[in-house]
Order: structure tokens, then C-alpha cells, then sequence
């Protein structure tokens, strides 16, 4: 497993960007986060979820509550 370092050339990750990232990937069942760096700092997290659509039954797969 790979370990997360939250410093890189002097600077330090804020433990409220660490959660957001964490909050985005734990929060869709399919898809991509991407987390854009500007300057050496995080300036953007993106989420992109996917619905898997059974086409076998009616509509989409269960997806999380809430989502």
C-alpha cells in the first residue's frame, strides 16, 4: 500500500484538502477524481461519476443512498 506524504518541497497539505480528497474518492462508486495542482499547491478537485445502466432491467444499477 502506498502511503500518503502530505509535505513536497516545503509545502504543506492542509488536513482539509486531505478529507476532501478522501470524502471524493469514498463517495462514488464508479468514476475518477482528479486533483489539479497549481504552483505546488491544490487548487481544484473534480469528480466524475459514472452510472452504470443495466439495460437487462430497469434502468441503473443501486446506486448509494443519497446519490
Amino acid at each position: 500500500m502506498t502511503q500518503l506524504s502530505t509535505s513536497h518541497k516545503g509545502s504543506q497539505l492542509n488536513t482539509d484538502v486531505i478529507q476532501e480528497i478522501v470524502d471524493a474518492v469514498t463517495s462514488i462508486d464508479y468514476g475518477s477524481v482528479e486533483v489539479v495542482i497549481h504552483d505546488g499547491k491544490v487548487v481544484q478537485i473534480e469528480c466524475r461519476k459514472k452510472i452504470r445502466v443495466n439495460h437487462s432491467g430497469s434502468g441503473r444499477k443501486a446506486l448509494k443512498p443519497g446519490a
